[in-house]
């Protein structure tokens, strides 16, 4: 039985989207699960976040095949065999990173070239096509996981493809601005035409010993990033963008009619508003914590401690939801 895999995904860039992945894969260890996290964005941003660079500049040797995501997919692109068990990088007895490696764009190519060669039911295709799927649940089985989540680069390209090919759920994290709706109407389409294209391609796989992914990226709900508040409310500003969110969401991820009069307080598919922590967020990142996790011995003294509280509260309702959505089970 396959381990749950949760993307993170949104093909506009500068949400937040690596902060939220790093936050909720803490939050899931804080409510008992044990879980890995994978950095499927080559540009390496969530590995970062987790790791110094003495440790990063060790994953990322000169001349050697890395202990990477890439490391673990390596034998396949250059035809020498299969893929291999990924390197885990224990961050806790219950969380484990998969790291990420720019190296991983030069895969790009690879999973381009043999999406079309799944119709003809070429074994090799197959094999390529869901290589991340594999390594996912390799790593879910050495660390005896309950939950993956992975993080993924911004845009529409073939990696993402694969990556969210291997997701059973998907959730969208989103600004409040014009972009982030824009990439909600080319998000959606593509969501349901990649489910329906693998779905076909499955029909027609070879007979073979490899176990493959579902494709199911079902859309959990979106969360709405890094808004500025006043009085508990987001600023003027962003307010006709937010209003926007839940029939923009409907008419494009879900494929159903539009309700233009809902609030997005009211809107079920709305996972949660997130508040921007300004100043814990580089507090945080200098104790390499999440912003929730910070002490008095970190800076977080006065009322930065009332607003390390709320995060908390914050980023529990929200992972609770999202595994509740997601139909995973605590321990």
């Amino acid at each position: 039985m396959s381990v749950p895999v949760v993307a993170f995904f949104n093909n506009k860039g500068g949400v937040g989207k690596t902060t939220l992945v790093y936050h909720v894969a803490w939050m899931m260890t804080e409510l008992g699960l044990r879980t890995v996290a994978a950095d499927l964005d080559p540009q390496g941003n969530l590995t970062a976040a987790f790791l110094d660079d003495e440790r990063l500049e060790e994953l990322w040797p000169e001349n050697v095949q890395p202990l990477t995501i890439f490391g673990a997919v390596q034998p396949i692109k250059i035809g020498v065999g299969d893929i291999q068990t990924p390197l885990l990088e224990e961050i806790n007895e219950r969380l484990a990173l998969v790291p990420g490696d720019m190296s991983l764009s030069q895969f790009e190519d690879d999973l381009s070239q043999v999406w079309p060669k799944c119709l003809d039911r070429d074994e090799r295709a197959f094999r390529v096509m869901s290589a991340f799927w594999r390594v996912l649940q390799l790593a879910a089985q050495k660390h005896r996981a309950d939950v993956v989540i992975i993080d993924l680069g911004p845009n529409l390209g073939a990696i993402n493809r694969a990556a969210l090919i291997a997701s059973d759920s998907v959730v969208i994290p989103l600004g409040p601005d014009l972009f982030s709706l824009q990439g909600l109407r080319n998000l959606g389409p593509a969501l349901r035409d990649w489910r329906i294209a693998w779905s076909e391609r499955l029909e027609r796989k070879p007979p073979t010993s490899i176990d493959l992914p579902g494709g199911q990226m079902t859309p959990l709900g979106y969360i709405v990033m890094q808004h500025s508040v006043r009085v508990a409310r987001p600023v003027h500003a962003y307010d006709k963008w937010i209003a926007r969110m839940p029939s923009t969401y409907r008419q494009f991820v879900l494929d159903i009619p539009a309700q233009f009069d809902e609030s997005i307080r009211d809107d079920v598919n709305c996972l949660a508003l997130l508040k921007h922590y300004r100043s814990l967020m580089p507090m945080a990142q200098e104790a390499r914590k999440p912003i929730f996790f910070l002490k008095p011995a970190d800076g977080a003294i006065g009322a930065h401690l009332y607003s390390v509280r709320d995060a908390y509260n914050d980023f529990r309702t929200l992972t609770l939801e999202i595994l509740e959505r997601a139909n995973i089970k605590r321990r």
